[in-house]
């Protein structure tokens, strides 16, 4: 696969008929639940399913989504989706870069981006991350450079 660097995290998705559009790919937004999907899978990974954000009353709640195309993916594909924690102030916010890579030719056909900001979940209010988040939700060091420069 064509990776940007190795994966913190990855998941296979195959593409699905109701993920085609008229145009006979898949449609632009499918890309964004991709991402939903796999961040949330991510944070299960290292331990913050729901049950573990109730009981901190605590979660991410997100903030900006960005996505870059740059080929379309078919019908019949398996698309593979990787992400990285680029930024986690320790503080409020986080953020997660996204590679998605057809299985087929190893290319890329996007990247994106989600922001995210902590939140209270018993008042829905921004709070300050608890350090379990701080600490767990780590950051890849080469991360944020590595997609600002794919994207140049």
């Amino acid at each position: 696969m064509g990776w940007l660097l190795p994966p913190q995290f990855c998941q296979d998705i195959e593409v699905r008929d109701a993920d085609i559009d008229d145009f006979g790919h898949v449609n632009n937004v499918v890309y964004l639940g991709w991402m939903a999907r796999v961040a949330w899978a991510a944070s299960k990974s290292v331990g913050f399913d729901f049950a573990r954000y109730e009981s901190l009353d605590c979660g991410f709640v997100v903030t900006r989504h960005e996505i870059d195309y740059r080929r379309a993916a078919m019908p019949g594909d398996t698309v593979a989706v990787a992400t990285w924690i680029a930024r986690n102030d320790g503080r409020l916010r986080l953020r997660r870069r996204f590679q998605m890579v057809a299985h087929k030719t190893g290319e890329t056909l996007a990247f994106g981006l989600t922001d995210f900001a902590c939140m209270k979940l018993s008042n829905g209010r921004a709070c300050r991350m608890p350090d379990v988040f701080a600490n767990g939700y780590a950051v890849d060091a080469k991360a944020e450079a590595a997609f600002t420069a794919a994207l140049e």
